[in-house]
């Protein structure tokens, strides 16, 4: 390093301008960089961008998909893109976060996908142009059009719950209301259809066709998978068709929902629900036993497996493909003979939101 070199008086003024002018430049370049991470960088996979796409940013589930991810990126010193739709199946904000994050430069992009097959067309348009697209717990239309697949396994999640259910109802005839999802979306019709397997009152060969109702279900409705919904759905059913005693739910929330109508009815204690998705809310109903069994899922699991993939994809070339099963486990207070499951504690020790 040069000697420093102390100014005439003469010239201290326009020498400290110019430095304070490069300072500033430097300052401002450095926090230009800054702002354009969201979490640490180091070495080549700094470079590194992933997207991750959800269905809505208010539901607990995606909420601990999203924390899973920017955990697994802050680790791997990556950067995470973060977006979401307006509403569940808001297909035209999730394309227009898929040509963002093309534009961005993204390695790879993570989607749970609202609409499984209008948001076909952008996957291939991303996936063209050699991004690695992964969906996490929806599979879309078809299975195929992404490159992977990390999810539960929606199917046996319905399987296990319906297995229970048969167990507990020990020979009693069953009838059955369904509170579904809605038309045509892989989850939903993967879950009924795994619960009337588990349950015997159907048998299926194709899991992803669905199913007529079974004879033992004698209402269905649809909830889109929320509360209130659910609560209107279990009124109607009772309305229409008295002595319901098992409640197949989609979710927890159109769970809760049915138990809200059961209860103002007086029937919170004859009529058994089972359910999906082992979220602390619904986890905690099983404790109180406002629902028999829940099948627990895992969506931190699926988003940090993802990054993991979308790393090693950007780092290595090596992509992945096929299906990955994040695991799923029966939760209930009250086991059965022949289901395996695991206790409320262990539930809570691992549910989400």
């Amino acid at each position: 390093m040069a000697p420093a070199v102390t100014p005439t008086p003469t010239n201290t003024r326009p020498r400290r301008r110019a430095l304070i002018a490069v300072v500033a430049v430097v300052a401002a370049g450095a926090a230009l960089l800054a702002g354009c991470s969201s979490s640490s960088t180091s070495g080549s996979s700094g470079k590194v961008k992933v997207g991750l796409i959800t269905k809505t940013e208010t539901n607990p589930f995606f909420v601990k998909m999203k924390d899973g991810a920017a955990k697994e990126a802050k680790a791997k010193g990556v950067t995470l893109m973060t977006a979401a739709g307006k509403f569940d199946g808001d297909n035209e904000s999730q394309v227009t976060a898929i040509e963002n994050m093309v534009a961005a430069g993204v390695k790879g992009i993570l989607i749970t996908p609202s609409d499984t097959k209008a948001i076909v067309p952008a996957i291939q348009k991303a996936r063209a142009k050699g991004i690695l697209v992964i969906t996490l717990d929806t599979p879309t239309e078809p299975q195929n059009a992404v490159d992977a697949l990390f999810a539960t396994n929606n199917f046996q999640a319905g399987v296990l719950i319906g297995q229970y259910a048969k167990a507990r109802m020990a020979g009693k005839p069953a009838k059955i209301a369904t509170l579904d999802l809605a038309p045509g979306v892989t989850v939903g019709i993967l879950r009924h259809n795994g619960f009337l397997k588990g349950f015997g009152a159907a048998s299926v060969d194709d899991k992803a066709t669905a199913l007529a109702s079974a004879p033992q279900v004698v209402c269905s409705q649809d909830t889109q998978g929320d509360q209130a919904k659910g609560q209107t759905a279990m009124e109607n059913c009772l309305t229409r068709t008295p002595g319901i005693n098992l409640v197949y739910t989609i979710n927890e929330p159109a769970a809760l929902g049915a138990y809200t109508a059961l209860k103002a009815k007086g029937l919170d204690k004859s009529v058994m629900i089972v359910s999906v998705d082992g979220g602390c809310t619904g986890t905690r109903a099983v404790k109180s036993g406002q629902i028999a069994a829940t099948s627990q899922q895992y969506p931190l699991k699926m988003a940090s497996q993802g990054v993991d993939a979308v790393v090693a994809y950007a780092q290595g070339g090596t992509k992945a493909s096929g299906y990955t099963d994040t695991g799923v486990t029966l939760i209930s207070d009250k086991a059965v003979p022949g289901v395996d499951s695991k206790d409320t504690a262990f539930g809570l020790a691992n549910c989400w939101g």
